[in-house]
Formats: C-alpha cells, sequence, structure tokens
C-alpha cells in the first residue's frame, strides 16, 4: 500500500499540495494530496474536519467525481468546516483537483441571459465584493472567462455558494454548477507565485 509521504523528487516536480485532517484544528488522521481525488473515502478517510493548503489553489466538493457544491482554497490554514464556506448547507468534502492559474491578469465578463444575451458586467483586474453598487441588479446566467481565474458568489461580500470559474465560456448557469442564476459578488483567486497575500479570510 503506498504511503501517504512522498519522496522528495516527486514533492519537487508537485506546483500543488494540501493536507487534509478528519478532524477540526489539524487533529487526528491526515492525508496528503499532491493532484486530484476523485472520492476522499477510497483513501480511508471518512471526513474532513480541517485543512492545512501548503501550495495551491484547490477546489473541492461536496460529492465524489467533483460534484456538488464547490469550495475554493487557497493557501492558508482551515481550521474547520465554517473557514472554508459560510453556506451552512453542507460540511461535506469528498473530492478535490488543484485549479490552474496561467495568467496574472484578470478579465471576465458577466452576462444577465445564457448564450452570452442581455445587459453585462465587464470587470478587469478587481474585487467586486458587490454588483448591485455596481449598478447590476440582473441575474448572472452566462459567463466568459478571458483570462485570469475567479470564484464567484451567491450573496454579496463573497458569501454564500461559491462558483469557479477557470479560462473559458460558459454559456448557462449549469455549466458552472448553479442551479439558479444568482451571483453578486466575485474576487479574484490568487497564485501565491504573483500575489504573496493569496488567501482570503471570509468575515464571519
Amino acid at each position: 500500500m503506498a504511503s501517504d509521504h512522498q519522496t522528495p523528487a516527486s514533492k519537487q516536480k508537485s506546483s500543488s499540495k494540501m493536507v487534509l485532517y478528519e478532524q477540526e484544528n489539524f487533529q487526528g488522521r491526515c492525508h496528503e494530496l499532491s493532484g486530484p481525488c476523485n472520492n476522499l473515502k477510497e483513501t480511508g478517510m471518512e471526513k474532513v474536519g480541517s485543512i492545512l493548503v501548503h501550495c495551491g489553489p484547490w477546489v473541492g466538493f461536496e460529492q465524489p467525481n467533483c460534484k456538488g457544491e464547490q469550495f475554493v482554497f487557497e493557501k492558508g490554514e482551515y481550521p474547520r468546516w465554517d473557514s472554508w464556506t459560510n453556506s451552512r448547507r453542507s460540511d461535506s468534502v469528498t473530492s478535490f483537483r488543484p485549479i490552474k492559474v496561467d495568467s496574472q491578469e484578470h478579465k471576465i465578463v458577466i452576462y444577465e441571459n445564457p448564450n452570452f444575451m442581455g445587459k453585462k458586467i465587464e470587470i478587469a483586474d478587481d474585487d467586486v465584493p458587490s454588483f448591485h453598487a455596481h449598478g447590476y441588479h440582473e441575474k448572472v446566467s452566462s459567463v466568459r472567462v478571458q483570462s485570469g481565474t475567479w470564484v464567484g458568489y451567491q450573496y454579496p461580500g463573497y458569501r454564500g455558494y461559491q462558483y469557479l470559474f477557470e479560462k473559458g465560456e460558459y454559456k448557462d448557469s449549469s455549466e458552472f454548477g448553479a442551479q439558479h442564476p444568482h451571483i453578486q459578488s466575485v474576487r479574484r483567486i490568487r497564485d501565491m507565485k504573483w500575489h504573496q497575500r493569496g488567501t482570503f479570510h471570509p468575515t464571519s
């Protein structure tokens, strides 16, 4: 059986690393990830109580095979489940993958209707805690990410469900994992290579 400890050679290759703990505050059994994991239960871990991200960013999912509610993890410490989500719907996270950050630039265009139609808002190199404050009151049904990697939130102030936007086109809200086209804030995901302070701390 393979151990959770990697050799120094494989450590050098991997630019993504996180350690998952079964209990809160980095206690109990732990498992190290340096690549995608489709089902944490297959590693023998029953649950995730806390997470230490040595090198990120990562996205975790509530269900196996990267399905269900999404949670974004940047470099830093997550001592208990409410430090990575405030949607209060689920404390379960069972699959993970590293997030690709391929640009220092950030540009995203958000559209009211599917297929990039209707009213739109363009955001470049900025975090937007409230679309309403920018005069955009519409739903978000489609998204074009021209550069950078972003995370959108259901409510203002980076609260509620999280939706990961990597570079590309999302023609419909179901393509970014939303059951309803409600997004009211968005922020850039920062890679530690370019931004020393990459970690985001939600306000309690």
